[in-house]
This record gives C-alpha cells, structure tokens and sequence, in this order.
C-alpha cells in the first residue's frame, strides 16, 4: 500500500519538475502518468547504456531525464 502511495507521489513529483523543465502545463493526473512512464523509460535508456541508478536521488534524476525524452517523443509523434 505504502509503496503504491510512494510511487505515486514521486510519479507525481518528476511529472511536475519534467513538465517544468519542458514547458508543459498538466493535471496531476496527467504528470503522475508521465512521472511514472518516465521513470520506466529512463530506467530502460540509461539500463542500455550500462548506467544504473542506486539511490533516491540517482532514480529521481534518471526518472527526471526519462519524463524529459517521454515528453520529447510525445511532442515529435503527436504534433
């Protein structure tokens, strides 16, 4: 239950600082999903190229980095 809560939150979190850091307005609904989408394509990309986050602060930055690209390749699909 705690780590459903945690997740979301932190889904939450780098939806919101990736959305800053883009230029892009959104819900909370909307900055969970691309938080937590985020996170799993950072952890993909970053898991490629034999880097791997150990610690809060690695995850959020890689979480961060993976919303960053989740709404670059958004924008070059949808737009």
């Amino acid at each position: 239950m705690f780590r459903l809560l945690g997740t979301l939150i932190m889904g939450a979190l780098v939806g919101w600082i990736a959305g800053k850091l883009m230029d892009m307005e959104g819900s909370l609904l909307r900055n969970i999903v691309v938080g937590v989408a985020g996170s799993v394509v950072g952890s993909l990309v970053f898991g490629l190229l034999g880097f791997y986050a150990y610690g809060v602060f690695a995850n959020l930055l890689v979480s961060i980095a993976g919303a960053c690209l989740f709404i670059w390749i958004g924008r070059k699909l949808f737009h």
